[in-house]
């Protein structure tokens, strides 16, 4: 009889694509030489899912002019997000400030979210 084998892929580890390697930086940040106002985040092992709620969020801030976002490759697991804002601001304030209201309103979803499973078990009872 013949014994079934499992299948074996040339793949990288699943931990690839979210552990951060010793001595790699999460997030950098590079000043755009010929644009003023303007630079380049880079973060490492996160996907569009981050960079299209940061792409968004930066669009909401009056002081930014252009945002937008790249997955560079599949295989490539950062993000590329490009800031450009007016002279009332800069890159990495307008970055700061997304990721605070970022944060804020997962912070309400999450406990909007719990307060409803809670009154869902509560009228179970």
């Amino acid at each position: 009889p013949r014994v079934a084998r499992a299948a074996t892929m040339n793949q990288p580890s699943r931990a690839e694509k979210f552990v951060l390697p010793d001595g790699v930086r999460k997030l950098t940040f590079t000043r755009d030489t010929k644009v003023a106002n303007a630079g380049t985040f880079v973060v490492q092992k996160e996907d569009h899912t981050l960079g299209n709620a940061v792409r968004m969020q930066l669009h909401r801030d009056p002081e930014v002019v252009f945002s937008g976002y790249q997955v560079p490759h599949p295989s490539d697991n950062r993000i590329v997000i490009k800031v450009h804002t007016t002279k009332n601001s800069s890159p990495m304030q307008a970055m700061t400030e997304a990721v605070d209201c970022l944060r804020t309103e997962i912070t309400d979803i999450s406990q909007k979210f719990v307060d409803e499973v809670d009154s869902f078990r509560a009228n179970q009872q």
